[in-house]
């Protein structure tokens, strides 16, 4: 679905679609070992379509899903993104056991606090102002005014030509050279 969407925006009509540009997809519930480790896959869409969860042990690496509870949730407003989506992909992770570390993909620092990286579900129900004593329809509505006052991130359209592929750069063209394409009014 993700490379549907954006083969779309960057109009690349010989772009494979099928994910054949991995090794491995992983669907809800699938679980895999890294050594020793047992994980299992949560299917966490609505930052965008392809947002995930890795549980292992207890701990939960939940991407962009949600920050630490002073920086909130993830935006929703790119191709893909959903508030409504997002809302329960949270509630599937707060339902996790309370002692669960939640560690997330970045900080955005607070108050110009030390970085963070690491919470708990418990902390999330207690503190996070995007999660605590909101229902869905509060949630939505706030991440919706929220996101229409964020700026799409400088190199969004650069990288995602290249994550959409597996992490390879696009094919050289007719003269040998590869490009990385923006489109200027897709978004």
């Amino acid at each position: 679905d993700v490379q549907t969407l954006w083969k779309e925006i960057y109009n690349w009509p010989a772009l494979k679609t099928d994910g054949s540009q991995w090794d491995r997809l992983f669907a809800d519930g699938d679980t895999f070992e890294i050594g020793a480790l047992k994980a299992r896959m949560m299917f966490s869409p609505g930052h965008t379509l392809a947002s995930i969860t890795y549980v292992i042990g207890d701990a939960a690496f939940v991407h962009d899903t949600v920050f630490t509870p002073d920086s909130g949730t993830a935006r929703t407003d790119f191709p893909g993104g959903s508030a409504s989506a997002l809302w329960h992909s949270i509630q599937a992770i707060l339902s996790l056991p309370e002692e669960t570390r939640l560690f997330s993909g970045h900080d955005y620092q607070p108050g110009g606090r030390h970085p963070r990286w690491e919470s708990t579900v418990a902390a999330q129900k207690r503190a996070n102002p995007h999660i605590s004593g909101i229902d869905e329809a509060g949630f939505v509505a706030l991440r919706q005014a929220r996101d229409r006052t964020l700026p799409k991130p400088k190199l969004m359209l650069h990288a995602l030509q290249v994550n959409i592929r597996g992490g390879r750069l696009p094919e050289p063209e007719g003269n040998g050279r590869r490009y990385l394409k923006i489109p200027l009014d897709a978004l």
